[in-house]
């Protein structure tokens, strides 16, 4: 029952180029996908946190949000419906990951934003 968001991507989640190429390289380097939990602030913030795929052991309140090239992107149901079932974009900032998450590359680590409706990634 997902919805098409772009070439590449189902869901409520998208990506910019850059974050496509580091989730291009993760996989690679990996052997196989990698999945994103989208963290519900404290700590480390809001950034999502990224794990080889299935090594983070999804609770019963977390949903599938989307996937982004064969990776899904979970967040805790509650708080998705709470912030009004965004758009999530899937992009990469400089500064080293939070917590136990990958980098999406050398000094980059993952962030998300809310998509504008109309409004184009890069």
């Amino acid at each position: 029952m997902s919805e098409k968001v772009e070439s590449g991507t189902t869901g409520r989640v998208t990506a910019t180029r850059a974050a496509r190429r580091a989730i291009a390289a993760l996989c690679a380097a990996h052997g196989g996908p990698v999945m994103f939990v989208q963290s519900g602030g404290c700590c480390d913030g809001s950034d999502p946190m990224c794990f080889e795929g299935g090594e983070f052991a999804l609770g019963g309140g977390d949903m599938l949000i989307g996937v982004v090239d064969g990776c899904t992107f979970h967040m805790n149901a509650d708080q998705y419906h709470a912030l009004g079932r965004p758009l999530f974009v899937l992009d990469v900032e400089e500064g080293a990951p939070g917590g136990f998450s990958l980098a999406a590359g050398d000094g980059l680590h993952f962030v998300t934003r809310v998509k504008v409706p109309g409004e184009q990634t890069s």
